[in-house]
């Protein structure tokens, strides 16, 4: 794990780029890229049932389905992670994609500030298999983020955005660098 860019805000909240395998962050919760089914076989999604365990699969499956935009818990199993927050972002082409990004993710952190933790990573939701250009995801990921730890009432002090790959890494660099105060 490797911090690249750090964005402290007005109101001491944190904002960190990381680079690194999300399974392995140290975070309250780490936000999961899901599909609308919960079905968690491959990118993101897959490396955290590997790594977390079975029971993470066992107990999307009894919620069953979250529609895109919004986000629900599982335990983090064997993750060092207490939550994982199962995120359903939008696929590229299926229209309103930039609003359904957004809410997917300030839907995240809603569930975050609801279980009262102070730290969660999240990664470049939707800019993998779903298609959605990374230099814009990683933009309107990084924007609902700050918007939010600025914004609402939240015992979050801290989140990360946390990828795996360099490219992804640094678009977010490259965006919390242009950030305002």
């Amino acid at each position: 794990m490797k911090v690249l860019a750090e964005k402290r805000l007005a109101n001491g909240k944190v904002i960190k780029v990381v680079m690194g395998d999300i399974t392995e962050e140290t975070t309250d919760a780490i936000v999961n890229a899901a599909n609308s089914h919960l079905k968690h076989g491959g990118g993101v999604a897959g490396a955290i049932v590997r790594k977390g365990g079975r029971i993470i699969q066992e107990e999307s499956d009894k919620i069953g389905y979250c529609p895109v935009g919004k986000a629900v818990y599982t335990t983090g199993g064997n993750l060092k992670a207490k939550y994982v927050i199962h995120a359903v972002g939008p696929k590229w082409g299926e229209g309103d994609e930039e609003n359904k990004l957004r809410n997917a993710v300030r839907s995240a952190l809603e569930v975050a500030t609801e279980l009262n933790l102070s730290s969660v990573a999240i990664p470049a939701i939707s800019t993998g298999i779903f298609g959605y250009p990374k230099r814009e995801g990683t933009k309107v990921i990084l924007e609902e983020v700050y918007k939010f730890l600025k914004e609402r009432e939240t015992g979050l002090k801290e989140v990360h955005l946390t990828n795996i790959d360099e490219e992804t890494s640094m678009l977010f660099v490259e965006h919390i660098n242009n950030m305002e105060g």
